[in-house]
């Protein structure tokens, strides 16, 4: 178990790798576009999308565990591991494969937050100093309210001619309601 752990924190980090490496530049993804489509299907060249970099699930999945697939056939044929023939080869490269699908969306969220609190930064900053300044303000006027006291005046209902006053029920009936 320690074993697949450590495989996974590092599949995690290879993820994290790829996704970081594609949004620098897309040349492997630019070739290979050249290369399987025809003139006017190939991408824009503004286009940042690349294996993994702005793509949606599927073709994501589909690259990650083809990348672990060839590497895992390469380490099954030129070494003596055998990958395959045993329930930990198989645990190790499903391992892997996940490992590196959810490092690509952890990049992915980082790199998208930090965007965001770059676009941000300077309003924040604002923020934070409006709520600073007010801050000062109300501590001002707590300072200030320790000498000058406002009086409160308590005014009493007056009571004049309550028996003036008709009944709920005497003014039902003058409006006809009984």
């Amino acid at each position: 178990m320690g074993l697949e752990l450590v495989i996974f924190i590092a599949a995690i980090l290879f993820g994290i790798f790829i996704y970081w490496r594609e949004s620098n530049g897309n040349g492997a993804y630019r070739l290979l576009n050249k290369i399987v489509n025809s003139k006017e299907l190939q991408m824009s060249p503004d286009n940042p999308k690349g294996f993994v970099f702005k793509q949606s699930f599927l073709p994501r999945l589909i690259f990650v565990v083809s990348l672990v697939l060839v590497a895992a056939l390469v380490v099954e044929f030129l070494t003596p591991l055998a990958v395959f023939s045993s329930y930990n080869g198989i645990s190790a490269f499903s391992s892997f494969a996940v490992g590196t699908l959810l490092g690509t969306y952890v990049a992915s969220f980082v790199i998208k937050t930090s965007e965001i609190v770059e676009e941000k930064s300077d309003s924040i900053g604002d923020i934070v100093e409006e709520a600073v300044e007010k801050g000062k303000d109300f501590v001002e006027d707590l300072k200030n309210d320790d000498s000058e006291k406002i009086e409160e005046t308590h005014t009493e209902p007056t009571n004049s001619d309550t028996t003036d006053k008709k009944s709920a029920r005497e003014r039902l009936k003058d409006k006809g309601l009984m």
